[in-house]
């Protein structure tokens, strides 16, 4: 059973890292805010998940979990919030999403 959960942590972690650098590769290489915020608030969210998912199943049923399962919970629900609150700042200030799309 413990090799199971060790797999499994293991993938977790190898997702969530890929997501991770998926988004930041996403970040620098696209060109208007939008696209940018996009890209990373996306892949954060999923691969903080995953990240948390991975480090949960090897902490078990301990203090630490819970920790881990809150810490998870709070970033779910701040992640996204900031996200928004970025764009709509970025839009009221003036800046406007391009009409079309620019290949790179």
């Amino acid at each position: 059973m413990a090799l199971i959960l060790d797999i499994a942590s293991w993938l977790f972690l190898i997702a969530g890292g890929a997501f991770l650098l998926i988004g930041g590769i996403g970040a620098l290489r696209f060109s208007d805010l939008y696209s940018r915020i996009h890209a990373a608030s996306l892949t954060d969210s999923i691969g903080t998940l995953l990240v948390l998912l991975g480090i949960l199943l090897q902490a078990g049923w301990t203090l630490a979990g819970a920790k881990i399962g809150a810490i998870l919970i709070f970033m779910m629900l701040t992640g996204p919030t900031a996200s928004y609150a970025l764009a709509n700042a970025a839009f009221l200030s003036g800046l406007r999403p391009e009409a079309e799309s620019k290949e790179p």
